[in-house]
């Protein structure tokens, strides 16, 4: 599982992952457990509506995973 710090709602870095609301997305190795500053930030980024994106750009970001690629 992949972990990230940096709270999605602020950009801050979350000191103290001890104690700190996360929310896990996805499953397995490539599941991302995001950390939150405080809970308020973790609700406020549930209430966020995902989008559905095009088939397309699904079809090529699965393309891409596990893959190093130059820009």
């Amino acid at each position: 599982m992949r972990e990230t710090t940096r709270d999605p709602i602020t950009g801050n870095d979350v000191a103290d992952r001890t104690v700190a609301p996360y929310v896990i997305e996805g499953q397995g190795d490539d599941a991302l457990r995001i950390y939150f500053e405080n809970e308020s930030n973790r609700q406020a980024y549930l209430d966020v509506e995902a989008s559905h994106p095009d088939e397309a750009l699904v079809r090529a970001y699965n393309g891409t995973t596990g893959k190093a690629m130059e820009m």
